[in-house]
């Protein structure tokens, strides 16, 4: 399984461009979030080799345009997806996907494919879903923002697979017991303390950005 960044407040190769929002792609055919602009999403995955016809899926992490900012122009080029995105999105933002391509509304767990879930709806007052990519090593955790709180989403994970690594937004995460035993750990975006997990977590730690890939 192959894990590219597409968009990050950070670039980690020339050429990209960077901007406030996450998106990654799993494998070709797997978007999870958009970023904030459509345009320096299309931008970098040109800059990167990726065909935005190749994708079939794409997931919404949360309702905030900085992860779903790039819809409207991914949907110009590839109107042929379905979006899962949460029940509990504001009804404009549902209402503006139908139009153009399949709506799946997540609620609990869901199987987006063979080896990738959702965790379903979590948190109270900002309700999120993460990701989770099985292969033989475990489960790999892809977070948007973390509004629900890292521990909660590891622990809903976990229920899937034995976690081995996690990548995405931590927001104000630092409960970072919580990460003991993984083998790699990617903080980005929206990440508070990426400095004190670098001290942390020296050997598991990886810079994030634009560009990286995770095999």
């Amino acid at each position: 399984m192959k894990i590219t960044v597409v968009y990050d407040n950070e670039v980690l190769k020339k050429g990209l461009i960077a901007g406030w929002g996450f998106s990654c792609l799993i494998d070709n055919d797997t978007l999870f979030d958009t970023g904030g602009d459509g345009v320096a999403l299309l931008h970098n995955m040109e800059k990167l080799g990726i065909d935005p016809s190749n994708i079939k899926s794409v997931v919404l992490s949360h309702g905030h345009g900085d992860h779903t900012g790039g819809l409207s122009e991914l949907l110009e080029v590839n109107p042929n997806l379905t979006v899962y995105a949460l029940a509990s999105f504001s009804r404009w933002l549902k209402n503006e996907i139908p139009a153009k391509t399949r709506l799946v509304e997540v609620r609990g767990p869901t199987q987006i494919r063979k080896e990738i879930f959702t965790t379903g709806e979590l948190g109270a007052y900002t309700k999120e879903q993460s990701l989770i990519c099985l292969d033989k090593r475990g489960a790999f955790v892809i977070t948007g923002c973390s509004h629900p709180g890292v521990r909660s989403i590891l622990n809903a994970a976990s229920k899937i697979g034995k976690i081995y690594g996690i990548v995405g937004g931590f927001h104000g995460f630092s409960d970072f017991d919580a990460l003991k035993g993984l083998r790699l750990i990617s903080p980005c975006h929206c990440t508070v303390y990426k400095k004190e997990l670098a001290r942390a977590f020296p050997k598991q730690y990886v810079r994030c950005g634009a560009g990286l890939v995770v095999e």
